[in-house]
């Protein structure tokens, strides 16, 4: 092997440790500048503020496994568990109010978090989760 290849070789392994660490930095960087410019409830919807005008307009995501979603759920909402949120991103609408939800709360925030950081403004979680809602729904279809 050459000098010149050896530097290559160097020069592109170098790159590639360092690339990790720069999508890291990134993520790290969007994530910083969301927390820093939401509102302090932005991205939270409460059970109480569910009335009719909102289930006729708004998409609910189920963000527990299929076993849960299966048990019982939101009427027409739609199962995507919290970890494949990204994955499925094109599944989620930009231009209607997303509501993600979980049974307390805890994996939603995650996933709403997620999506927020990714761009989508318009996706809030209910805080207390599926629970809240049984208990505290302003309006049930």
């Amino acid at each position: 092997m050459t000098l010149k290849h050896l530097l290559l070789a160097t020069t592109v392994a170098i790159g590639l440790q360092a690339a990790p660490v720069l999508a890291q930095d990134a993520a790290v960087e969007a994530m910083q500048e969301y927390m820093m410019f939401s509102e302090y409830e932005a991205g939270i919807i409460l059970p109480q503020q569910l009335d009719q005008t909102v289930f006729e307009t708004a998409l609910f995501i189920d963000t527990r496994d299929a076993g849960q979603f299966e048990e019982g759920t939101i009427s027409g909402a739609v199962n995507i568990e919290w970890r494949e949120v990204l994955d499925r991103i094109d599944e989620i609408p930009e231009s209607r109010m997303t509501i993600l939800f979980c049974n307390t709360g805890t994996l939603s925030s995650q996933a709403a978090f997620a999506l927020r950081v990714a761009g989508r403004s318009n996706v809030v979680v209910m805080q207390t989760g599926f629970t809240g809602w049984q208990r505290d729904a302003a309006w049930k279809p």
